[in-house]
């Protein structure tokens, strides 16, 4: 490397600890949000979306993901329907906190035991909530756009499809537009025939989740705390921990 070139290199990565780059500002300012105004997002800025979905990394490249697009207002109520009828039905059967008979008790705690991610309790406080249509399944999103897996994938097509979706989140929030991910909505999308049918679902492809896509209604809290995890470190032949 040329003496110009370093010195360049060097002024850049002086100018890179001073501040975050536009790509780091897109990632940190992002909030999840609840909260969408009417208006309609225009259809060329979730094509770009789309894109930044189309271009993420995956195994093998085999880009196990389709997208679906809803803009329907009376589809997106419809599942919201169905998913709030699921999750009546749901409370009483996984949620042990709810009462009920010991039996009843007893096999919620054992499905929870059974399917630790699926049935977590961390959504139990959401659950009643959707059940009795005080938290809107996609918070009055005027667009949904649903992340399909293709089952034949290269290794994990779950977690393509949630890179795939991670860049649609961060090209949305860089034009001012707010996103939340919505897993509930699988409550609807992944058995349910009707649904299936209607929205052309079927093999290869399953259910892998949702994003509401909109403007945002006033701005979102503060960042929610995020916990320090420690990492180990290995260079030059040692080992450190750093946070």
């Amino acid at each position: 490397m040329s003496e110009t070139g370093k010195d360049n290199r060097d002024a850049f990565l002086e100018k890179l600890k001073a501040e975050f780059t536009e790509t780091e500002k897109v990632i940190l300012s992002r909030r999840s949000v609840r909260q969408f105004k009417k208006e309609q997002v225009p259809e060329f800025m979730v094509k770009r979306i789309l894109e930044a979905g189309r271009f993420a990394p995956s195994a093998g490249n085999f880009q196990p993901w389709k997208f679906i697009v809803v803009r329907d207002q009376e589809i997106i109520g419809g599942i919201t329907k169905t998913v709030m009828d699921t999750c009546r039905s749901f409370t009483r059967i996984v949620d042990y906190r709810a009462g009920g008979s010991p039996f009843i008790r007893s096999m919620a705690k054992f499905l929870t035991w059974l399917k630790p991610n699926e049935l977590h309790p961390m959504p139990f406080s959401a659950l009643p909530l959707v059940a009795a249509g005080k938290l809107s399944l996609f918070h009055g999103a005027p667009t949904v756009i649903i992340i399909l897996k293709d089952v034949r994938g290269v290794s994990k097509p779950d977690l393509d499809c949630g890179i795939a979706g991670q860049n649609m989140v961060l090209a949305a929030h860089s034009m001012g537009l707010g996103t939340c991910w919505v897993g509930f909505s699988k409550l609807a999308l992944d058995r349910n025939t009707q649904w299936k049918k209607r929205l052309g679902i079927k093999y290869p492809y399953r259910f892998a989740s949702s994003l509401a896509i909109g403007w945002p209604k006033g701005n979102p809290d503060g960042m929610v705390p995020r916990q320090l995890h420690a990492i180990d470190w290995h260079e030059n032949g040692g080992i450190q921990t750093v946070y």
